[in-house]
C-alpha cells in the first residue's frame, strides 16, 4: 500500500512556481506560513499536524514585524491553532528544526 491517493492533479507549471517561491533567498520580509506536515512518530503512527510558523527575519522593517505580529495573534486565536512556532533566521527553517519542535507535542 505504498501508492499515494491523488485527489486532484496539480499543473506542473504551478508546482515549479511553488518550488521557486519556497526556496527563494529573499529573507528580509516577515511571513506567516501554515504548513501541514506528515509526521512519522517513533511508534510508527503517522499524523498530519497543521503547523503555524511566523517568520520575522533579522533586518525586517519594524512596521512590518508589528503588523504581522498583531495579525498572527488574532489568526492563532480564531483558528485555534496549537502548533505555533516562530523563527528569526529562515536558513534554520529545515525539516530537522520542524521535527524537533513537533517532538515537544508527543
Amino acid at each position: 500500500m505504498s501508492e499515494s491517493l491523488v485527489v486532484c492533479e496539480v499543473d506542473e507549471d504551478l508546482v515549479k512556481k511553488l518550488r521557486d517561491f519556497r526556496f527563494r533567498k529573499e529573507t528580509n520580509n516577515a511571513a506567516i506560513i501554515i504548513y501541514s506536515y506528515k509526521y512519522q512518530h517513533d511508534d510508527g503512527r503517522v499524523s498530519y499536524p497543521l503547523c503555524f510558523i511566523f517568520s520575522s527575519p533579522v533586518g525586517c522593517k519594524p512596521e512590518q514585524q508589528m503588523m504581522y505580529a498583531g495579525s498572527k495573534n488574532k489568526l492563532v486565536q480564531t483558528v485555534e491553532l496549537t502548533k505555533v512556532f516562530e523563527i528569526r533566521n529562515t536558513e534554520d527553517l529545515t525539516e530537522e528544526w520542524l521535527r524537533e519542535k513537533l517532538g515537544f507535542f508527543r
